[in-house]
Protein backbone atom coordinates (compact mmCIF):
# COMPACT_ATOMS: atom_id res chain seq x y z
CA UNK A 1 0.00 0.00 0.00
CA UNK A 2 1.11 3.68 -1.13
CA UNK A 3 1.12 5.88 1.75
CA UNK A 4 1.37 9.79 1.00
CA UNK A 5 3.24 10.21 4.53
CA UNK A 6 3.71 7.49 6.91
CA UNK A 7 1.62 7.72 9.92
CA UNK A 8 -0.37 10.62 8.23
CA UNK A 9 -2.73 9.27 6.27
CA UNK A 10 -3.54 5.69 4.48
CA UNK A 11 -4.48 5.31 0.80
CA UNK A 12 -6.24 2.44 -0.76
CA UNK A 13 -7.63 1.55 -3.86
CA UNK A 14 -10.99 2.31 -5.03
CA UNK A 15 -13.29 0.83 -7.77
CA UNK A 16 -16.89 2.80 -8.61
CA UNK A 17 -19.41 1.85 -11.11
CA UNK A 18 -20.41 4.92 -13.38
CA UNK A 19 -23.12 3.52 -15.82
CA UNK A 20 -21.63 0.54 -17.81
CA UNK A 21 -17.69 1.52 -16.52
CA UNK A 22 -15.60 0.60 -13.56
CA UNK A 23 -13.82 3.84 -12.28
CA UNK A 24 -10.23 3.26 -10.13
CA UNK A 25 -9.30 5.88 -7.87
CA UNK A 26 -6.98 6.52 -5.17
CA UNK A 27 -8.26 7.02 -1.66
CA UNK A 28 -6.73 8.46 1.35
CA UNK A 29 -7.98 8.94 5.28
CA UNK A 30 -6.23 11.02 7.51
CA UNK A 31 -5.46 8.01 10.46
CA UNK A 32 -6.50 10.75 13.26
CA UNK A 33 -10.29 11.77 11.88
CA UNK A 34 -10.70 13.85 8.59
CA UNK A 35 -12.73 17.28 8.43
CA UNK A 36 -13.84 16.97 4.89
CA UNK A 37 -12.93 15.21 1.52
CA UNK A 38 -11.24 16.50 -1.56
CA UNK A 39 -12.41 15.06 -5.03
CA UNK A 40 -10.01 15.25 -7.94
CA UNK A 41 -10.82 16.13 -11.47
CA UNK A 42 -8.05 15.62 -13.96
CA UNK A 43 -8.59 17.02 -17.68
CA UNK A 44 -6.31 17.08 -20.04
CA UNK A 45 -4.54 13.33 -20.67
CA UNK A 46 -3.68 13.09 -17.18
CA UNK A 47 -4.79 10.46 -14.79
CA UNK A 48 -4.69 10.01 -11.12
CA UNK A 49 -1.07 9.22 -10.90
CA UNK A 50 -0.65 13.38 -11.81
CA UNK A 51 2.81 13.81 -9.81
CA UNK A 52 1.19 17.69 -9.49
CA UNK A 53 -2.08 16.76 -7.94
CA UNK A 54 -0.76 13.96 -5.78
CA UNK A 55 1.48 16.71 -4.39
CA UNK A 56 -1.64 18.95 -3.25
CA UNK A 57 -3.29 16.11 -2.13
CA UNK A 58 -0.47 15.10 0.34
CA UNK A 59 -0.15 18.64 1.32
CA UNK A 60 -4.47 18.28 2.12
CA UNK A 61 -4.25 14.91 4.07
CA UNK A 62 -1.24 16.59 6.34
CA UNK A 63 -4.25 19.07 6.74
CA UNK A 64 -6.72 16.81 8.25
CA UNK A 65 -8.46 16.66 4.51
CA UNK A 66 -8.90 13.33 2.89
CA UNK A 67 -8.27 13.03 -0.76
CA UNK A 68 -9.75 10.79 -3.78
CA UNK A 69 -7.93 10.79 -6.78
CA UNK A 70 -10.28 9.29 -9.48
CA UNK A 71 -9.60 8.44 -13.00
CA UNK A 72 -12.82 9.45 -14.88
CA UNK A 73 -11.57 7.15 -18.42
CA UNK A 74 -10.89 4.21 -18.26
CA UNK A 75 -7.69 2.74 -19.28
CA UNK A 76 -9.36 2.35 -23.07
CA UNK A 77 -10.59 5.21 -22.67
CA UNK A 78 -7.55 7.02 -22.50
CA UNK A 79 -5.86 4.87 -25.31
CA UNK A 80 -8.34 6.39 -27.23
CA UNK A 81 -7.91 9.99 -25.97
CA UNK A 82 -4.16 9.84 -26.18
CA UNK A 83 -4.70 9.86 -29.76
CA UNK A 84 -7.64 11.75 -30.46
CA UNK A 85 -7.99 14.13 -27.74
CA UNK A 86 -11.23 14.02 -28.00
CA UNK A 87 -12.84 12.23 -24.46
CA UNK A 88 -10.96 15.18 -22.48
CA UNK A 89 -13.18 18.08 -23.56
CA UNK A 90 -16.34 15.66 -23.55
CA UNK A 91 -17.68 18.10 -19.95
CA UNK A 92 -20.98 16.23 -20.11
CA UNK A 93 -18.73 12.64 -20.21
CA UNK A 94 -16.69 13.35 -17.46
CA UNK A 95 -19.48 15.49 -15.44
CA UNK A 96 -21.66 12.98 -15.64
CA UNK A 97 -18.90 9.97 -14.04
CA UNK A 98 -17.65 12.84 -11.35
CA UNK A 99 -21.32 13.11 -9.90
CA UNK A 100 -21.49 8.97 -9.69
CA UNK A 101 -18.31 9.48 -8.38
CA UNK A 102 -19.85 12.11 -5.61
CA UNK A 103 -22.64 9.42 -4.57
CA UNK A 104 -20.51 6.74 -4.13
CA UNK A 105 -18.98 8.63 -1.51
CA UNK A 106 -22.28 9.79 0.44
CA UNK A 107 -22.79 6.54 0.53
CA UNK A 108 -19.37 4.91 1.52
CA UNK A 109 -19.09 4.18 5.00
CA UNK A 110 -15.44 5.58 5.94
CA UNK A 111 -16.88 9.41 3.78
CA UNK A 112 -20.34 9.36 3.94
CA UNK A 113 -19.94 12.21 7.17
CA UNK A 114 -17.70 14.44 5.52
CA UNK A 115 -18.53 17.66 3.50
CA UNK A 116 -17.16 17.48 0.23
CA UNK A 117 -15.11 19.68 -2.11
CA UNK A 118 -13.93 19.18 -5.84
CA UNK A 119 -10.12 20.36 -7.17
CA UNK A 120 -10.16 20.37 -10.99
CA UNK A 121 -7.30 21.02 -12.98
CA UNK A 122 -7.61 22.34 -16.90
CA UNK A 123 -10.94 20.90 -18.04
CA UNK A 124 -11.58 18.21 -14.63
CA UNK A 125 -12.40 22.24 -13.59
CA UNK A 126 -15.67 22.29 -15.83
CA UNK A 127 -16.42 19.07 -15.28
CA UNK A 128 -16.25 19.87 -11.63
CA UNK A 129 -18.67 23.00 -11.83
CA UNK A 130 -20.72 20.74 -13.45
CA UNK A 131 -21.21 18.51 -11.35
CA UNK A 132 -21.54 20.66 -8.52
CA UNK A 133 -24.47 22.47 -9.86
CA UNK A 134 -26.01 18.85 -9.96
CA UNK A 135 -24.77 18.06 -7.19
CA UNK A 136 -25.94 21.56 -4.80
CA UNK A 137 -26.57 19.42 -1.42
CA UNK A 138 -23.49 17.75 -1.11
CA UNK A 139 -20.77 19.74 -2.91
CA UNK A 140 -18.75 22.58 -0.42
CA UNK A 141 -16.44 23.85 -2.61
CA UNK A 142 -14.83 23.91 -5.79
CA UNK A 143 -11.00 25.07 -6.41
CA UNK A 144 -9.56 25.09 -10.46
CA UNK A 145 -6.11 24.92 -10.90
CA UNK A 146 -5.11 26.06 -14.52
CA UNK A 147 -8.60 25.34 -15.10
CA UNK A 148 -11.01 26.01 -18.36
CA UNK A 149 -14.15 26.91 -16.10
CA UNK A 150 -15.23 28.53 -19.45
CA UNK A 151 -16.08 25.00 -20.77
CA UNK A 152 -18.94 24.72 -18.31
CA UNK A 153 -20.85 27.11 -20.41
CA UNK A 154 -24.62 28.49 -19.13
CA UNK A 155 -24.30 25.85 -15.88
CA UNK A 156 -21.79 28.26 -14.56
CA UNK A 157 -24.48 30.55 -13.15
CA UNK A 158 -26.01 27.50 -11.20
CA UNK A 159 -23.26 26.84 -9.25
CA UNK A 160 -24.37 27.36 -5.72
CA UNK A 161 -20.74 25.73 -4.18
CA UNK A 162 -18.06 28.75 -3.43
CA UNK A 163 -15.77 28.20 -6.18
CA UNK A 164 -12.18 29.51 -6.44
CA UNK A 165 -10.33 29.86 -9.60
CA UNK A 166 -6.22 29.89 -9.69
CA UNK A 167 -4.22 30.76 -12.59
CA UNK A 168 -0.60 31.37 -13.24
CA UNK A 169 0.43 34.66 -14.14
CA UNK A 170 2.48 33.86 -17.18
CA UNK A 171 -0.99 31.76 -18.58
CA UNK A 172 -1.97 34.87 -19.87
CA UNK A 173 -4.93 33.08 -22.63
CA UNK A 174 -6.23 31.05 -19.37
CA UNK A 175 -6.37 34.38 -16.99
CA UNK A 176 -8.63 35.92 -19.32
CA UNK A 177 -11.22 32.87 -19.89
CA UNK A 178 -11.09 32.46 -16.32
CA UNK A 179 -12.25 36.33 -15.94
CA UNK A 180 -15.10 35.73 -18.24
CA UNK A 181 -15.80 32.89 -16.44
CA UNK A 182 -16.28 34.01 -13.35
CA UNK A 183 -18.23 36.96 -14.18
CA UNK A 184 -20.95 34.23 -15.05
CA UNK A 185 -20.36 32.80 -11.14
CA UNK A 186 -23.29 33.71 -8.58
CA UNK A 187 -22.05 32.01 -5.80
CA UNK A 188 -19.20 33.32 -3.61
CA UNK A 189 -15.89 33.55 -6.31
CA UNK A 190 -12.13 34.39 -6.14
CA UNK A 191 -9.73 34.49 -8.72
CA UNK A 192 -5.96 33.81 -8.00
CA UNK A 193 -3.54 34.64 -9.75
CA UNK A 194 0.29 33.21 -8.82
CA UNK A 195 2.61 35.77 -9.82
CA UNK A 196 5.42 34.40 -12.18
CA UNK A 197 3.61 30.55 -12.50
CA UNK A 198 2.65 28.79 -15.95
CA UNK A 199 -0.07 26.50 -16.56
CA UNK A 200 1.47 23.40 -14.86
CA UNK A 201 3.04 26.01 -12.29
CA UNK A 202 6.35 24.24 -12.51
CA UNK A 203 8.35 26.93 -11.35
CA UNK A 204 9.97 26.97 -8.05
CA UNK A 205 6.93 26.79 -4.87
CA UNK A 206 4.18 27.81 -7.59
CA UNK A 207 2.59 24.38 -6.39
CA UNK A 208 3.16 25.40 -2.67
CA UNK A 209 1.18 28.80 -3.36
CA UNK A 210 -1.91 26.29 -5.12
CA UNK A 211 -1.92 23.75 -2.52
CA UNK A 212 -1.84 26.76 0.27
CA UNK A 213 -4.63 28.45 -1.30
CA UNK A 214 -6.78 25.36 -1.97
CA UNK A 215 -6.19 24.12 1.83
CA UNK A 216 -6.90 27.74 3.27
CA UNK A 217 -10.39 27.51 0.52
CA UNK A 218 -11.27 23.81 1.85
CA UNK A 219 -10.74 24.07 5.30
CA UNK A 220 -12.75 27.22 5.48
CA UNK A 221 -16.09 26.05 3.49
CA UNK A 222 -15.78 22.47 4.41
CA UNK A 223 -14.28 22.20 8.10
CA UNK A 224 -15.23 25.14 9.04
CA UNK A 225 -19.01 25.19 7.67
CA UNK A 226 -19.32 21.87 8.88
CA UNK A 227 -17.98 22.27 12.33
CA UNK A 228 -20.81 25.61 12.50
CA UNK A 229 -23.64 23.32 11.24
CA UNK A 230 -22.93 20.58 14.17
CA UNK A 231 -22.55 23.70 16.96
Amino acid sequence: MDLFAAGESDEHLIRVAAGAVTLEGNLSLPTKGAGGIVLFAHGSGSSRHSPRNRYVAQLLNQAKLATLLVDLLTSDEEAIDMQTAHLRFHIGLLAQRLVAVTDWLTQYRDTRHLRIGYFGASTGAAAALVAAAERPDVVGAVVSRGGRPDLAGPVLSRVRAPTLLIVGGNDFQVIELNWAALGQLHCEKQLAIVPGATHLFEEPGALDEVARLAREWFERHLTQEHERVST
